[in-house]
């Protein structure tokens, strides 16, 4: 019994960090929307646990038992793009899901099993300790090994106090603070109760807690103002397609092929704005495989029809490569702008080398692109500036901030096109859209979503859902966008630096630590 019961508190933790990302039930609060209060209260009781461990290695599997529910339960989804439409047998794709948990959960471990030996007779207060080793953990995740930082805490607060943050320290810089906020009420809390710590350990002082607190409240004290780092670049009108296309048709010769190619081709051609968005692979076939005069029609079409277009289709062929691509035609312009898919998808977009037997269990047509160049230039719009990029490449915010290097030809709106059909309906589309508005904010820039099936949406510069279309079914969503001008400090530095002055800020602390204790010892 006593097995259990010292992984209850992390294993709770862990469920409530997985809902503080994305609210899992429909029937009550907003589902899969963001609840940042439930992410601080994970935070605490890991802490809390953590804290209260009797040894370092008992600190790690304590942080690890979290950190695999956690990410185990934010992950669920892959299970129906490997199952569903994968084609992989049920058991091997749940153990893959929780497996991939598990391996993640490891850079978590180490951090809660390091934190735990270097807070003893540290020089640092253990709260800033835990937040800089939590933030080098998401960062080792988020970057490693291809990186997969998806459903990271700092998602969580896109709507809370801390989204304060984003324009200045980015995404992993809130999961941070929220860390650091989550040690700091734990160890007031294991004070309040009378309880103390194990030895060596110097619990937080009073400075932590009343720091912790100001870090929630004083941005709801700070005028707008004063954080808005962008200005007003004009505003155009914009025209998002989702085609509503089902997963196990949309590459299918005798169903999902021709109804895309009939449905975007009459969208695109028609609309009126100043510019029509369609999603990723809009369009499913190579150039030299569609019909007759179809590539004719559209690029003529849209050339004279006074209007922009930007929409998804691979290119390639079978001696040069192929590519996930997006191609951009502009009113009179013969030229073609064209982005190339840089980071692409383990297992979906490129197979690892010795893992082509695990791309074998499932049905992926195109599975092993070219990847495009980093930094790739941005679609120009009269006017603006448009940050193409496809599906996940908008996890990676160290990556897109490359666009921004040249601040005189910096972006004015990101554009995000997808397919999230390979996960149904669930809690991915809602986590994807969560991470597009922390861009947002990140950058200061509006944010255009084209999907297949959702989240089809126009973001404001704030991070606020402007506009946006039922999940599934196909749809036209129209608005006026607001481009703006101008950097945030976050796009600044990343830009020159990616994501190196977190971590040398989290090396110095910590290298600093290990000195003091070691003068200590």
């Amino acid at each position: 019994m006593r097995l259990p019961a010292q992984f209850a508190m992390p294993m709770l933790a862990g469920v409530l960090h997985a809902a503080g990302v994305a609210w899992p039930v429909k029937w009550m609060l907003d589902y899969g929307q963001p609840q940042w209060a439930l992410q601080l209260l994970s935070m605490a009781l890991l802490a809390g646990a953590v804290l209260g461990a009797s040894s370092a290695r008992q600190a790690a599997l304590r942080t690890w038992v979290f950190t695999t529910v956690y990410l185990g339960c934010t992950f669920g989804w892959l299970f129906t793009a490997m199952h569903t439409y994968g084609g992989m047998p049920a058991p091997l794709a749940a153990l893959a899901e929780w497996l991939l948990a598990g391996l993640l959960a490891v850079y978590f471990a180490l951090a809660g099993g390091l934190w735990w030996r270097l807070a003893q007779r540290g020089a640092f207060s253990g709260a800033i300790l835990f937040g800089l080793l939590w933030m080098m953990a998401e960062l080792a995740r988020g970057t490693w090994l291809t990186g997969f930082g998806w459903g990271a805490g700092g998602y969580a607060h896109i709507d809370g106090p801390l989204s304060f943050f984003a324009p200045l320290l980015g995404s992993y810089g809130i999961g941070a603070v929220a860390a650091f906020i989550g040690m700091a009420v734990a160890q007031a809390g294991m004070r309040v109760m009378g309880r103390r710590a194990p030895a060596g350990i110097r619990p937080s002082g009073t400075a932590a807690l009343l720091t912790a607190l100001a870090l929630l409240f004083v941005p709801a004290l700070t005028p707008v103002a004063w954080n808005q780092w962008t200005r007003d670049a004009g505003t155009f009108s914009v025209t998002l397609l989702q085609g509503g296309i089902a997963q196990d048709e949309k590459f299918e010769q005798s169903s999902g092929v021709p109804q895309a190619l009939q449905w975007y081709e009459a969208q695109l051609l028609s609309a009126s704005s100043d510019l029509v968005v369609a999603p990723e692979t809009a369009v499913p076939l190579l150039p030299q495989e569609l019909p007759d005069g179809y590539w004719e029609r559209l690029s003529i079409g849209l050339r004279t029809h006074g209007h922009a277009a930007i929409f998804g289709m691979p290119l390639g062929d079978s001696q040069q490569g192929y590519t996930n691509s997006v191609i951009g035609l502009m009113p009179g312009q013969t030229q073609i702008q064209r982005y190339d898919k840089h980071h692409l998808v383990p297992f979906g977009e490129f197979i690892p080398p010795l893992f082509r037997w695990f791309t074998n269990l499932m049905h992926i047509p195109l599975g092993d692109f070219n990847r495009g160049p980093l930094g790739q230039a941005s679609f120009e719009l009269p006017g603006q500036r448009l940050a193409v990029h496809i599906c996940y490449e908008d996890l990676f915010g160290e990556e897109l901030a490359t666009r921004f290097i040249d601040p005189s030809n910096a972006p004015t709106a990101l554009v995000n096109v997808s397919n999230l059909a390979w996960f149904g309906d669930g809690l991915a589309i809602n986590q994807h859209l969560s991470i597009a508005r922390m861009r947002a904010l990140e950058f200061g820039l509006p944010v255009l979503r084209a999907t297949n099936t959702g989240a089809t949406a126009i973001i404001a510069h704030t991070g606020v859902v402007q506009s946006q279309l039922p999940y599934g079914p196909a749809g036209i969503l129209q608005g006026k966008v607001q481009g703006r001008a101008g950097l945030t400090p976050f796009a600044w530095w990343a830009a020159r630096w990616g994501l190196w002055p977190l971590w040398l800020m989290a090396l110095a602390t910590l290298a600093w630590t290990a000195l003091a204790r070691r003068r200590h010892d």
